[in-house]
């Protein structure tokens, strides 16, 4: 009896791992086909010169050479970091602010929640093209409540000053509402035990923020900020749709991911945007790596 029930209970767990494995496989072969084999690929290619016609060329350590000296990437770069620690800080701050308000108890609240959700479900393309008529310099709606202010109206999408800090305007704004999403989550977990005890010591509004609502919400805080260093440094749409492409001020805007579009998709050199894919994963990998370590530092768990 006792070797029986031992046999099915041995057939009943290969069932469900079978069953197991048969229901994450759509998600393993979505991976493997959509994901790794693309950059494994893309890893091969950047150690070969290819236009995308003909057979890769096998080169070396070439491209990688290249990019090292390339100040046309050097300073799509620098952008780039500009951007993201322009970006980061903003979308994070605000989002908090946010999702403290939201889960706060007042009539229509859900309505707010959505309005303020719109943002992230607009398609990337509608956004920009929305905004770049308000940036507009001669019939924008900005410029217009400036001018009523007699302010200075600045060329925004067309000046080295302004331009890349109208696509972080941009950027934050439609960055907001999803981060406030997942910080509203993460207040929400927040036992109201904490806060009753704080009370009944006395602790003002302030000192509850500081002192029992940011620690508890570092977790929210971290994937928040995990996920928006890996998004800025992929920004490419906001960059395609808003900025005139046949302008040499782009120079000024331009992304690592523009720039392999740019050196893939327009001259035709796969090989060398490959390369320049890898050295950006490199970079995001880095930053990640340093992001998960030092969270040990000044995240909290309940």
């Amino acid at each position: 009896m006792l070797v029986k029930r031992k046999r099915k209970t041995s057939r009943l767990t290969r069932m469900e791992a079978l069953w197991g494995y048969l229901f994450i496989l759509p998600v393993v072969l979505g991976l493997g086909i959509f994901y790794m084999a693309p950059s494994a690929a893309s890893l091969f290619l950047s150690f070969t010169s290819w236009d995308g016609m003909t057979a890769p060329s096998f080169i070396g350590i070439e491209n990688f050479q290249n990019l090292m000296k390339d100040e046309k990437f050097t300073g799509s770069m620098l952008n780039t970091m500009l951007y993201t620690f322009g970006t980061v800080p903003l979308s994070i701050a605000f989002a908090t602010l946010l999702a403290v308000l939201l889960n706060q108890k007042i009539k229509g609240m859900v309505v707010y929640r959505t309005l303020f959700f719109i943002p992230v479900i607009t398609m990337p393309i509608a956004v920009g093209m929305v905004w770049k008529w308000l940036y507009n310099s001669e019939f924008g709606l900005i410029n217009y409540v400036l001018g009523m202010m007699h302010l200075p109206q600045p060329n925004w999408l067309f000046d080295d000053k302004f331009a890349l800090f109208s696509i972080v305007i941009v950027s934050v704004w439609s960055s907001i509402g999803y981060n406030a999403v997942i910080l509203l989550s993460g207040l929400q977990g927040i036992s109201s035990s904490y806060y009753e005890a704080a009370s009944l010591d006395g602790a003002g509004p302030m000192y509850k923020f500081f002192r029992i609502t940011l620690p508890l919400l570092t977790p929210s805080l971290f994937f928040v900020l995990v996920m928006s260093f890996i998004n800025s440094f992929q920004v490419f749409d906001l960059i395609f749709i808003m900025m005139d492409q046949q302008t040499t001020l782009l120079d000024s805007t331009r992304t690592v991911v523009y720039s392999i579009w740019e050196d893939g998709f327009k001259y035709f050199n796969m090989g060398y945007a490959s390369a320049q894919a890898f050295m950006l994963f490199i970079v995001i990998l880095i930053i990640t790596m340093f992001q998960m370590y030092f969270q040990k530092r000044w995240v909290h768990y309940q």
